[in-house]
Formats: structure tokens, C-alpha cells, sequence
């Protein structure tokens, strides 16, 4: 993994010396189990001396009294690398979670999913995700739970060490607000067909998207079709192998088709890889030759594998970059839920914006050639256009996400006495910032970009 090991440091790019390390206990003395760190944060994990449980069901047991500031330091009743690790990796859910293509049911529909009209899909998956929106964790409709733990453990290593304010490496460039990525999963002819008009549509508001394309039998990928991605200055991605749901099915296929979708990869000039239908296995991640992944959702109440990594963050898996999906699919929104305005994609992006996370969307041109679900769309590019004009985010390719933050895990933070300084490639786009307590809480200010030094006495003019 790159950048420091403290999770506070890795998360902030602080220096090490800025934050006071946290005390777990050593040994954990329970199984793994679900508890609660505050109101915000649903954790799992193992506890110290109490049992954690065994559902995410409320009411949770909340750990927030039991930590303790002693000598200087943060004692903790968990190891909190243990309990993020388990939550971006989606640990909680088990074997079990990561196996949804290997039951009896789901084989009988995969094999029949080719003949069933829209219609009859839209209804077995209504009748799989009834009472979704009763499921407490990962909280709907962002989970920040991974986020907030970072928030309060910092708070307890200032009030731990007396820091009036801690020093770090701002999230994104240029002092960005939070950052907006969107990507279109092609899954038929139709849609491949469609993507001219949908490169269109993205650059008339000025935002490059990025296109994952499935290699083989669903539809042929001519090179000339993706060289015209390419030229127009948006990304190609590795959109699974055939889309077929089978993946992860078994250890012995997946290495075979692993090995041929990196072939795909370096064809298609690629650089990053998702997986059809969201499905993932995280330990088996190593496998890949790419720089970033992005199947793993923020809340996977409406996916087909549930879960969710619980934060708006991008984060390291070894060294690949997990790049996570954080906003609800268009196919969800207009198939499932019923729904052809944005105003759960407004909800969703208002919460990222104020924890200045990433905005994460699937879009897939299939969905969005007849002319209802266009305008919805039109209209999701016009509201994030509003915000990289007024609020200050930044719209970036997933290419330029994983080079930024591969950047930033690099960059040191040097004190250099009266000041700090960052050092390192890409210090010129980094920012310097501050997190401070007010009011019980974490809060941010971000320094403006300095000026290039300036040597003295200025050099004679020849």
C-alpha cells in the first residue's frame, strides 16, 4: 500500500509527528461483530472487553466512552486499521457476500437472463431488493462511516496531544471542494452504437467521461471505436471480460480470465478495470495489471452483491487504486426505483460535497437513448456543471483521479521552521491544510496557492 501505515497519517497526509498514535488493544478478545463509534459511524470489528454484534441492527453498542486520553495518548477498544480494512473491504459481509453468482437461483437466472425481456428483469430484481430501504448499514443514501472514524480519531489525537490545529495535505488539487467522475458502462451494440452522441452530450457541458467496454461476445470492439474515445480526450476501461456475471465465480476461472482482460487492458491503452454487474472479490485484487478499480460501491442496497465500503474516498487496495462507485446507477434510479428525476443524485452529491469526497457515477448509454431518461441525464451533467462553476469541484477522469491521488500519497509535508512546505512531484497542484476543532466537531481551512520564491538580489539583466 502506498504512503504511511498510520491510518491517520495514509488518510490525511499529515505528518506522523502531527498525530499522536492510537493504542489498540492487544490482543481484541472477541469475535468480529458490529458496534457503533458516535452516531455517525457503524464499525466492524473486534472489541476489547465487550461483545460487538452480531447484526447491524440498532440500537448498536457505542465504544465513543470507552476510549480514554492517558499520558498523552488515545487508547482505543479496537484496532482501528483492522475495523477500516474491514469496512473498505467489505469484510462484514463474509464468504458469503462475495459468492452471489454461485447459489443454485442465481445460476437458473444467468443462464435465462439473455431471453428474459426488460420487463420480466425489472420485475425478479424488484422482488430480490424489496425492503432495501429498510437495511441500516451501510447507511442509505451515503455511507461515511470510514470518513467519520478518520474525523473523530483525529480529534482525539489533538485533544490528546493539546493541537490547537494539525496541518495536511488537502484532498484534492488545486484546492478543489470535492471531485465529480463520470463513467459510462457499455453493455450492448446499441449502446456502443450510442456513444458518439453520448461524447457529445459530455462535451457540451464540458466534462470528459469515461467509457468501460466489454471485450468479448456481447458486441464487437473495433480499434477504430476506440481510438475515437481516445481522440476526443475521454478514457477506455476494461469493463469485465463478457459480462456474464461469472467472474468471481471460481478461483481456477478467474486466473484465466484475469490474464486475458489485462491483455485487454494493454490493447486498449486502459488503465483501469470494473467488473460487470459490480461484482468483486478484494482478495483478489492482486491479480490485476491496472492502475485503478471501480467496482465497489459506497452502499450496495440496489446492487446485485451488497455491502459497501462506507467512504467517498478513494483508497488503496496493495498497490491498486480503488476508485469506488458512491452515487446510484441510472439503471437502479429508472428500473428499479422508478424515478426519472435527479433529486436523489442531488441528495447524494450535497452529502459528498460536504465531506468533500468523490462523486462517482454509472451511466450507461444503453439507458439513456430514449428521450426521458436523455433529459434526466442532460440534466445530472447540467447540475454537476453547476457545481464545478459555483462550488468550486473539480471534474476529472478516473486517469487523472488515480494519478492525483498516487501523487499525493507521495508528497511529504516538511516543517521547515516558521512554515510548512510540501515537497515532492505534483507539490505545485497540492494545498496546504488545517483541520481544527469547533464546536466538537472537524473543520477545515485551506491555504491559497503561494507564490513561486522569489531569489534575492534579483539577477542583472544582461
Amino acid at each position: 500500500m502506498l504512503g504511511p501505515r498510520n491510518p491517520l497519517a495514509a488518510y490525511f497526509r499529515c505528518p506522523d509527528e502531527c498525530v499522536q498514535p492510537l493504542v489498540p488493544p492487544v490482543p481484541p478478545s472477541t469475535l468480529p461483530g458490529y458496534f457503533a463509534f458516535g452516531p455517525d459511524a457503524t464499525l466492524y470489528g473486534r472489541l476489547k472487553t465487550s461483545s460487538p454484534a452480531v447484526s447491524p441492527d440498532p440500537p448498536l453498542h457505542d465504544v465513543a466512552s470507552a476510549i480514554a486520553i492517558q499520558n498523552g495518548q488515545v487508547q482505543l477498544p479496537f484496532d482501528p486499521e483492522e475495523v477500516i480494512t474491514n469496512l473498505r473491504h467489505e469484510a462484514y459481509m463474509g464468504p458469503e457476500g462475495r459468492s452471489t453468482t454461485t447459489s443454485f437461483t442465481a445460476k437458473i437466472y444467468y443462464a435465462i437472463r439473455p431471453l428474459l425481456p426488460v420487463a420480466a428483469r425489472k420485475h425478479l430484481q424488484k422482488l430480490r431488493l424489496r425492503n432495501w430501504d429498510k437495511r441500516p448499514f451501510p447507511r442509505w443514501p451515503v455511507d461515511f462511516s470510514v470518513d467519520h472514524l478518520h474525523e473523530q480519531l483525529l480529534l482525539l489525537s489533538m485533544r490528546a496531544t493539546g493541537a490547537a490545529r494539525v496541518p495536511f495535505i488537502w484532498f484534492w488539487p488545486e484546492g478543489k471542494s470535492a471531485c465529480a467522475m463520470m463513467s459510462h458502462d457499455v453493455e450492448t451494440k446499441i449502446g456502443r452504437d450510442f456513444c458518439t452522441t453520448l461524447m457529445d452530450l459530455d462535451d457540451s457541458r464540458g466534462i470528459k467521461g469515461s467509457f468501460t467496454v466489454i471485450p468479448e461476445e456481447r458486441y464487437e470492439v473495433p480499434q477504430s471505436y476506440i481510438d475515437s474515445i481516445h481522440a476526443r480526450g475521454h478514457e477506455v476501461a476494461v469493463h469485465d471480460l463478457n459480462h456474464d456475471g461469472h467472474l468471481y465465480d471460481h478461483r481456477e476461472q478467474f486466473l484465466h480470465r484475469v490474464a486475458k482482460i489485462n491483455e485487454y487492458g494493454r490493447k486498449f491503452g486502459a488503465r483501469g478495470f470494473r467488473a460487470g454487474v459490480l461484482y468483486r472479490n478484494q482478495d483478489w485484487f492482486d491479480q490485476f495489471q491496472f492502475d485503478y478499480e471501480e467496482s465497489v460501491p459506497n452502499v450496495a442496497h440496489l446492487d446485485p452483491q451488497r455491502g459497501g465500503c462506507c467512504t467517498v474516498m478513494p483508497f488503496f487496495i496493495g498497490d491498486l487504486l480503488e476508485i469506488p462507485v458512491t452515487d446510484i446507477q441510472d439503471y437502479s434510479l429508472f428500473n428499479i426505483l422508478n424515478d426519472y428525476s435527479i433529486d436523489i443524485w442531488k441528495r447524494q452529491t450535497a452529502l459528498i460535497l460536504a465531506h468533500h469526497g468523490l462523486m462517482s457515477f454509472i451511466v450507461h448509454p444503453d439507458y439513456i437513448i430514449e428521450p426521458r431518461a436523455r433529459a434526466t441525464f442532460e440534466a445530472l451533467l447540467d447540475h454537476l456543471a453547476h457545481l464545478r462553476d459555483t462550488e468550486n469541484v473539480w471534474t476529472a477522469l478516473p486517469r487523472e483521479i488515480n494519478q492525483w491521488w498516487r501523487q499525493r500519497a507521495a508528497l511529504q509535508l516538511v516543517n521547515c521552521g516558521s512554515a510548512w512546505r510540501i515537497e515532492g512531484p505534483g507539490s505545485d497542484r497540492a494545498r496546504l491544510a488545517w483541520a481544527s476543532e469547533v464546536n466538537g466537531r472537524l473543520a477545515y481551512s485551506v491555504e491559497p496557492q503561494r507564490p513561486a520564491p522569489v531569489s534575492w538580489p534579483p539577477p542583472v539583466a544582461p
